[in-house]
């Protein structure tokens, strides 16, 4: 049996604990947002490196590496497993530090960036969600772990 076979098999044996469906319940929520912060960030980045990439690469690609990380994270949890879950995890904690060290540098060196990325001032262009979105995601998946 391979190990994503191992993560979806239900449990038959008294007391052991059944996988955990990570897009189930407030999962569905999460892997929403998440798609739709994959297409937004993606288009963004296309677009602007399309467009202009010489006025600002920095900020396009960080643009590009936050859709990058937020399609994985979807993909993560649409899949669901054990394996999954901890890889979300890990982005997501990658995630929270990008939108943390980006928004700290465009608050604190606002000339280092050309243009706004989906990450700039954490992420105040899309209401604060991309610094609310990580946290949401880890207590997700952290509880997952215990269920």
């Amino acid at each position: 049996m391979t190990d994503t076979e191992t993560d979806r098999t239900p449990a038959t044996a008294e007391g052991e604990k059944r996988p955990f469906d990570l897009g189930t319940g407030p999962g569905r929520v999460l892997v929403w947002f998440y798609g739709v912060f994959t297409v937004a960030a993606a288009s963004r980045s296309i677009v602007q490196m399309i467009l202009d990439f010489g006025r600002a690469p920095l900020a396009y690609l960080l643009s590009a590496v936050a859709a990058a990380v937020y399609g994985f994270i979807t993909y993560s949890l649409v899949r669901g497993g054990e394996r999954a879950r901890r890889t979300a995890l890990v982005c997501c904690a990658a995630e929270l530090a990008g939108v943390l060290i980006v928004g700290t540098w465009t608050l604190v060196e606002p000339s280092a960036f050309a243009d706004a990325t989906v990450w700039s001032y954490c992420g105040r262009d899309y209401l604060f969600i991309p610094v609310i979105l990580p946290v949401t995601g880890m207590m997700w998946l952290r509880r997952a772990r215990t269920v």
